[in-house]
């Protein structure tokens, strides 16, 4: 039985989806579960998989298509089958357009056969250039003598083309890449008017975080062939003071503030012309090494454009960390719906009062953006209290059972 392809809805109040390529080609073999075409979505372009096993057949949209959500686009079929015909409606709207066309083509032959033919004058030299470069000489207006068309006006012909071909070719890649940068201005845009941020900032002595990096770095880069980030470690150690504050952790809808039961952290990563997100599902229950070596992956198909939906999906907290750029500080905008986001700064050596007398130690400055219709701002500071001291210890986080820290 045939299985359709459709153009999937991968935003709320999406309508349509830019078909970006397919991954296969009409005729191929394809299995379930198997990429089979890229969507471009507000902020990434996603591999969509073949919703069963078969052939590809019966192609509808090309790449660089807008489509409806929820319009076939191809088909599944079993290897000889043929796949389904459009519906009636469709097949009409077709008739009717086939029946108008074949009278325009008429009236086109009667104009024709009571027009004279108007000889082109064109040099031979001129002949053979236009079909050296490709030169349609219907397009071309020559400037001799009775409007004969010369060399000259041939390479000018060529040139024309030549420019308009490379400007059509800036002008589509101008715009795949601002598509994804305008969308994600509308969405910061509409965060940053609609909800009511609020920010809180902390430093926290990262030097036992250093250590406890050094400490595990061999074992995982080894076991796992991933390189442990001080954002692994964090992700681990925010994903487990979330249990402790579980309004961190929750969302707003129209009904009001709604509890998550799972905690998924995103990690903000810069691409061509914008930042996406991609998603450490239960970061709380996961090991830090399948942390390191999650994020890897999910770095790297950001970064090829390779994300899938669920990459994206479910993210309830999210950390952006600019501190491998050198920032000391900054503030970052919650993603709707998520209630928070943590903005991470570099680590810097700074003298600071240890037990009364001046050190020098590694510093780290977190800015926590809040929405102050989740959290107000005692339990932002005692949120961000938990976070330094997790960071100053973070052993005994990591090796803490799942119930230890929840509220």
């Amino acid at each position: 039985m045939a299985i359709s392809v459709v153009m999937p809805a991968l935003e709320m109040a999406q309508e349509t989806g830019k078909l970006i390529s397919w991954l296969k080609k009409e005729g191929d073999a394809v299995a379930k579960g198997e990429p089979l075409l890229e969507i471009e979505t507000d902020k990434a372009v996603m591999e969509i998989e073949s919703p069963g096993d078969g052939v590809l057949a019966g192609i509808k949209a090309e790449a660089g298509t807008e489509v409806p959500v929820g319009r076939t686009i191809a088909w599944i079929v079993n290897p000889g089958e043929t796949p389904p015909a459009d519906d009636i409606a469709a097949a009409s709207g077709r008739k009717t357009t086939i029946a108008a066309s074949s009278a325009a083509i008429s009236a086109v032959e009667t104009i024709s056969a009571s027009s004279p033919i108007q000889p082109i004058k064109i040099s031979p030299k001129a002949r053979r250039l236009a079909s050296e470069r490709g030169v349609n000489l219907a397009d071309v207006r020559g400037s001799g003598a009775g409007g004969e068309i010369l060399a000259s006006d041939i390479f000018a012909a060529a040139e024309a083309k030549a420019g308009a071909s490379r400007g059509n070719e800036l002008a589509r890649e101008a715009g795949e890449r601002s598509s994804v940068a305008r969308l994600m201005a509308e969405r910061t845009t509409q965060s940053w008017t609609t909800i009511p941020h609020f920010f809180v900032t902390r430093e926290a002595d990262a030097g036992a975080l250093n250590r406890a990096r050094q400490r595990f770095r061999n074992e995982i880069e080894e076991s796992h062939a991933a390189k442990l980030t001080l954002s692994d470690l964090l992700i681990a150690l925010v994903a487990r003071i979330l249990r402790k504050h579980p309004r961190f952790n929750a969302s707003w809808t129209s009904e009001g503030i709604r509890a998550n039961d799972d905690i998924n952290i995103g990690l903000a990563i810069a691409v061509d012309d914008g930042v996406v997100a991609p998603v450490i599902h239960h970061a709380d229950k996961t090991e830090l090494a399948e942390i390191a070596a999650q994020r890897r992956d999910l770095i790297e198909r950001a970064r090829a454009g390779k994300l899938r939906p669920t990459d994206l999906a479910g993210g309830t907290f999210t950390i952006s960390n600019l501190g491998m750029f050198g920032v000391d500080a900054f503030t970052a905008i919650i993603i709707p719906p998520q209630a928070a986001i943590l903005a991470v700064g570099a680590i810097i050596d700074r003298v600071v009062p240890v037990n009364g007398h001046p050190a020098v130690r590694p510093m780290m400055t977190l800015t926590l953006s809040v929405d102050h219709r989740v959290v107000d701002g005692a339990r932002a500071a005692e949120f961000l209290r938990d976070l330094v001291e997790a960071i100053g210890n973070p052993q005994a986080y990591l090796d803490a059972r799942a119930g230890d820290f929840r509220a």
